[in-house]
């Protein structure tokens, strides 16, 4: 083990005397510069949103465009829930029954074109393309029986 120390020692210190400090400071500099500007073309990438429609979370896959700047922001901010109510997304309940045609329980499929509309109004700088797949919701009690 001190023989990687020693050898990783005598490396830094070879460099050290091959290269002048101005030398890594403009190349730190330069890349700084190129990632700067490389923030202001505009991409489109796969974005994993956090949503919470009244009560349950989920993940929703989505592809978005936009500029760098503003993708690398929501990437930073990512944590962050969207609160979406039921109310503003279209969907159908779906009843699950068994062979013997018991009912086992009912669920919400939202509509994927509602559910990108409700992402795409709050997300205010990016645009959403698409929507993956979006998990069923478990209807509660008191909705089962309206």
């Amino acid at each position: 083990m001190s023989k990687i120390i020693n050898s990783i020692r005598f490396l830094w210190l070879r460099l050290k005397r091959a290269t002048s400090p101005v030398f890594i400071g403009l190349l730190c500099a330069s890349f700084i510069l190129w990632y700067i500007l490389k923030l202001q073309y505009t991409y489109t990438t796969n974005f994993s949103v956090l949503v919470n429609v009244d009560g349950e979370r989920m993940r929703i896959p989505c592809v978005v465009e936009g500029k760098g700047v503003n993708l690398l922001g929501y990437r930073a901010y990512a944590r962050k829930e969207l609160k979406i109510p039921l109310s503003d997304l279209k969907y159908e309940i779906v009843d699950d029954r068994g062979d013997s045609g018991e009912l086992l329980g009912s669920w919400y499929q939202l509509d994927p074109h509602s559910v990108q509309n409700a992402i795409s109004v709050r997300f205010s700088d990016i645009k959403v393309i698409s929507v993956g797949d979006i998990p069923p919701m478990a209807v509660p009690e008191e909705n089962k029986e309206k």
